[in-house]
């Protein structure tokens, strides 16, 4: 196996740059996530997850995140693969070092990570991309707005008369006559088809209605099912519906193995970071015996509010609080 021929330390200072940047991130993403824990309907973590869904800089930037994500898994694997290479015999004896524990099983932390970074990925990234089904939103003004007024004409239609979408094209489709449309004609297929569109966005409107499938400021619908979104996307692309990441997080966490299941991956996290945070300030020269003890104390502040900050998400909203 024959692999790029690059100089360790260049390896190392690789990881440590990407990995300096990930822990910035954690640290971003934990301050997020405790959003959450307000009772305000999911007001303030929906506006952060709207913004961070919409704003395009933010969207060059889930790119790049996931591809330094990947570079630090590579790049990892590549040090750890040329490292065992150029040394194919192990040693008889563990030899006696300072070297930190959690820093031998850094590839096992680091791989328990990937794993458990994709189940994190098919609850809420995946969702947002559309290739794992959620629940989700859209602004109540997006759901409504129609400058020709026709919506609203066919909603009060079919508000007078009971009927729910298939019943108002079925309706109108029996009096195409009335309207001057020729039976079987094109013109008719395209007026028709326009009506169902609409009326597959009246149906959507009626069951908000019917279940009060809005936010306490009306702002959003919410509890879109998947169907009702690709529906959305396809009669009304301006109407842009988003995943409910509030209420998906909310509902996840309480059941009891979801929580479990997190914990170990914020434990995992812990015990890869508590061994990284160092690590860093060692890969760029930047600790000696003076900064030593502070950096170690600093690395384990670190690591313990990233545990307890991203752990409390999930415990508390199982305890209902």
């Amino acid at each position: 196996m024959n692999l790029p021929k690059i100089h360790s330390i260049t390896k190392k200072m690789f990881v440590g740059a990407v990995g300096a940047f990930l822990l910035l991130f954690l640290l971003f993403h934990m301050c997020a996530n405790l959003c959450i824990l307000r009772h305000d309907d999911g007001a303030w973590y929906s506006a952060f997850c709207h913004f961070m869904g919409t704003n395009w800089i933010v969207k060059v930037f889930e790119v790049v995140l996931l591809g330094v994500i990947a570079l630090h898994i590579l790049l990892t694997l590549w040090l750890v693969v040329t490292n065992r290479m150029a040394r194919p015999q192990r040693y008889h004896e563990r030899p006696r070092t300072k070297t930190h524990t959690n820093s031998r099983f850094m590839a096992l932390t680091g791989i328990l990570i990937f794993v458990l970074l994709i189940v994190h990925f098919c609850d809420f990234y995946f969702v947002k991309l559309g290739w794992v089904k959620g629940e989700y939103m859209v602004k109540t003004e997006k759901l409504i707005n129609d400058d020709s007024g026709e919506l609203l004409q066919l909603m009060q239609y079919a508000d007078r008369n009971g009927f729910d979408g298939a019943a108002l094209v079925a309706n109108i489709e029996s009096q195409a006559e009335e309207f001057g449309f020729q039976p079987n004609s094109e013109e008719l297929q395209l007026f028709i088809e326009n009506i169902r569109n609409k009326a597959s966005v009246i149906d959507i409107i009626l069951r908000a209605e019917k279940e009060q499938n809005f936010s306490q400021d009306h702002k959003w619908v919410r509890h879109l099912t998947y169907d009702e979104r690709n529906t959305l996307r396809r009669v009304m692309p301006e109407s842009d519906p988003e995943p409910d990441f509030y209420f998906m997080a909310r509902e996840k966490f309480k059941h009891a193995y979801m929580v479990i299941m997190y914990l170990i991956f914020f434990v995992v996290v812990f015990l890869h970071i508590s061994h990284a945070f160092p690590s860093v300030f060692q890969t760029f020269g930047l600790n000696n015996y003076k900064y030593n003890g502070f950096i170690e104390v600093l690395g384990k502040i670190y690591s313990w509010v990233i545990l307890i900050g991203f752990s409390a998400v999930p415990l508390l909203v199982f305890f209902g609080l």
